[in-house]
């Protein structure tokens, strides 16, 4: 018994993560998540872009050029 007792404080926080993790899988939570980070991604690119057009716009010619 003491054995488990030392294995459940040792890992609490991965346990409490695989709890969570399959909390989020069963309620399909996942794909909201998932919809979230690419939205910020999305965002985040976007804004890049429009504050350095010319960079971007220097690195693609030289990436099409390179092919």
């Amino acid at each position: 018994m003491e054995g488990l007792k030392k294995f459940i404080k040792d890992y609490r926080g991965a346990i409490i993560g695989i709890i969570v993790a399959i909390l989020i899988l069963i309620t399909r939570l996942h794909q909201l998540i998932l919809a979230i980070v690419l939205l910020c991604i999305g965002a985040f690119v976007g804004n890049y872009v429009q504050q350095n057009k010319y960079d971007v716009k220097e690195k693609l010619k030289n990436l099409i050029d390179r092919m």
